[in-house]
């Protein structure tokens, strides 16, 4: 049924429909606050516990030495592909499901899900491939030295062959999120965050019967809970509890629903690749400064990530807004959402900013206690975080952007931004200028603004809204 009630309910009454997702809500009529609200709460909640997944692992591998913490840096590094393709999916499948739901069309919504499966397994397939032969030859690609190789081949293995875990959550995720079931999506990362964060010490440093696995456990132990929230997911996806009830009919592969969902997806995808491949090259450009400089760096983006998926959680919330008006009919209403939710995400950067500007050495201090580790993640920390009112803003006009299914034009502002202004400008701070690490550290700070800058030039000429989905 659908929920509007003639007053405004309390925050905690609000808080609590958010969090339980008893209550369907019409997001596309009745108060824009309250609507941004029931589908922010969950998505913070779910971004928070994704951002939970990396720094429980960087803070128990710290505690085997800088060269383990380089280790997941480089993974994690090579895994932003994987991430690049599994988002760019979700875009694609979220903003197919919210204009679906938004036109009152739950069938070619459920279908629009298990076509979205059948890419997953594709991508996640042949990610897993590379991982079983060519794990070595990525490691050194990337930079790593005899001792790390040796150290984080196997983690670096069961991470890209378990990849099928993570493609999964992030697209069976997308898929709630733009049914605007998003407290599902909440529950599976809570469930695959809380096992990992039992499992992480006990397969690192072999408690009990278990054995001593080093940094090869926290590998084991992130994939075997990302796989349980994958279990939860499609069991809530198969069932009859929300707006999305996957069939085996909506299973059945059909050639033109999985070639509309990747003409919206290649956008999503383009976009990310861009954007994470430059992040390889700017891991690249650090590690010839040596393993130290990747673990403060690693340490310091952990941390950064921590405080930025919050705020891609509310993020999300425009993106179904956004989907789910158009389908409706009511561009305005998603015009308006994207500036309201814009405000908050602002206002919670800024905080965030404060915080970590000032209390920095504090908070490295709790994953390294090595000075130069240190030295190098403080500093990142903070030039970082000069920018993050920029990337508050930033971040929910590209999210309006991919709600629309206009995921073509974000990937234009990432390679402008990324490509011809961040990774030359890296460089030359880095090289140039002999800036070192910290050069790299402000060219990210200049580039990201430069996105927000020109993503909200773009977002107020309006042509998103005339996209089709």
């Amino acid at each position: 049924m659908t929920a509007h009630t003639q007053h405004r309910p309390s925050l905690w009454a609000l808080f609590k429909q958010a969090v339980s997702g008893k209550v369907q809500y019409d997001y596309t009529s009745g108060s824009i606050g309250v609507a941004a609200f029931l589908l922010a709460v969950p998505m913070i909640l779910e971004m928070s516990m994704e951002a939970i997944f990396a720094l429980v692992d960087i803070f128990y591998v710290s505690f085997l030495g800088y060269q383990a913490v380089s280790v997941v840096g480089l993974t994690e590094a090579i895994l932003t592909i994987l991430y690049a393709l599994a988002i760019g999916l979700s875009m694609g499948v979220t903003a197919t499901v919210a204009r679906r739901i938004g036109e009152k069309n739950p069938q070619k919504a459920n279908q629009a899900a298990g076509q979205a499966l059948w890419l997953g397994l594709i991508v996640a397939l042949a990610v897993a491939a590379m991982g079983l032969w060519y794990t070595a030859d990525i490691l050194r690609f990337m930079g790593a030295d005899d001792e790390v190789l040796a150290l984080g081949s196997n983690y670096t293995m069961i991470m890209m062959c378990g990849s099928v875990t993570i493609v999964y959550l992030f697209l069976i995720n997308a898929i709630f999120r733009g049914a605007g079931d998003a407290s599902v999506a909440m529950r599976s990362l809570w469930l695959a965050n809380g096992i990992n964060i039992v499992l992480d010490p006990i397969l690192i440093f072999g408690w009990g019967i278990f054995p001593e696995m080093g940094v090869t456990g926290a590998a084991v132990a992130t994939t075997i809970g990302r796989g349980i929230g994958v279990i939860y997911q499609l069991y809530h996806l198969c069932g009859n509890r929300g707006r999305i009830s996957l069939t085996l009919r909506a299973l059945i592969p059909k050639f033109h629903a999985l070639m509309a969902l990747v003409k919206v997806s290649t956008g999503g995808i383009l976009q990310f690749l861009v954007a994470t491949a430059s992040w390889v090259v700017l891991v690249r450009i650090v590690a010839t400064y040596g393993s130290a400089a990747v673990a403060g760096y690693t340490i310091a983006i952990r941390i950064v990530l921590f405080t930025l998926l919050p705020a891609w959680g509310l993020s999300n919330a425009v993106a179904t807004l956004v989907g789910q008006n158009l389908g409706a009919g009511q561009a305005l209403r998603a015009e308006q959402s994207v500036w309201k939710i814009a405000k908050y995400n602002v206002s919670f950067m800024l905080s965030v900013a404060l915080i970590l500007f000032v209390f920095a050495p504090y908070i490295v201090s709790a994953f390294s206690s090595q000075q130069d580790v240190m030295g190098y993640a403080i500093r990142c920390l903070r030039y970082i975080s000069v920018g993050f009112g920029f990337y508050g803003l930033g971040m929910v006009v590209v999210q309006a952007f991919n709600g629309a299914g206009d995921t073509m034009t974000p990937t234009k502002i990432n390679f402008l931004c990324f490509w011809l202004v961040q990774i030359p400008l890296a460089y030359y701070l880095a090289t140039g200028l002999l800036w070192g690490p910290s050069g790299v550290f402000w060219a990210i700070v200049i580039a990201q603004s430069s996105m927000t800058v020109v993503g909200v030039w773009l977002f107020r000429r309006g042509k998103w809204k005339t996209q089709s989905v």
